[in-house]
């Protein structure tokens, strides 16, 4: 008698554990379905793209001043820059990996038609109405401002490196602000918020720091 009963058991708890399984491959399913990852030519991958690249300038003319420069709080603030654009960096990274996306791709196409009517209400003035957005227009440094920097020391490197990051997190600002109007993902619309905040208040840090050097 002892045998059925233990077969009974065993096929109810196999049941149990398959009714389980299936209730939660359906919450995990509804939470995040593959169906409803963001697409090779949504905002949410231009963003996530496009910011890494951001992001990785940043960090290259923060490691730059910090081998040229004297100044303490300027070392500060670019060890600070470096850290946070980093992590945040991998996190976007990440989000392509986990959505299925390539890491790279036709740059600022998902800007087109963004801001132009606002850029200069929120003191960028980079674009006039009409014109493409290009990661330039987004207050990347050239070429040749990379090299000048790079052979700058002292108070005059760090003028020009507080100079081109106002400029770079202005661009910056104004990425997060664009997909904030055209994206629709919570998740990624609360991490382009937090560079808002976070790029404004540097900024103004920033600002400080280069009329003490003037």
């Amino acid at each position: 008698m002892s045998e059925p009963k233990t077969s009974r058991a065993l096929v109810f708890a196999i049941v149990a554990l398959m009714l389980a399984m299936a209730t939660g491959g359906w919450i995990l399913g509804s939470a995040n379905p593959r169906s409803n990852f963001p697409s090779e030519a949504s905002p949410e991958a231009g963003f996530a793209r496009d910011m890494q690249t951001h992001h990785h300038q940043a960090v290259q003319l923060s490691m730059i001043i910090r081998e040229q420069s004297n100044n303490t709080a300027v070392r500060s603030m670019a060890y600070d820059i470096a850290l946070t654009q980093q992590q945040q960096s991998g996190q976007m990274f990440a989000w392509l990996e986990t959505w299925g996306l390539p890491q790279t791709g036709e740059s600022m196409t998902w800007m087109s038609g963004l801001l132009s009517e606002d850029a200069s209400h929120a003191g960028h003035g980079s674009i006039a109405p009409g014109e493409p957005h290009t990661m330039a227009s987004m207050g990347m440094a050239s070429e040749a401002d990379i090299q000048k920097l790079t052979a700058a020391r002292g108070e005059t490197a760090d003028r020009q490196f507080l100079a081109l990051m106002i400029a770079h997190h202005r661009g910056g600002v104004e990425m997060a602000e664009a997909y904030l109007q055209r994206g629709d993902d919570p998740m990624v619309a609360a991490f382009a918020t937090k560079i808002v905040k976070t790029q404004q208040a540097e900024i103004s840090a920033l600002t400080q720091l280069l009329a003490q050097l003037n």
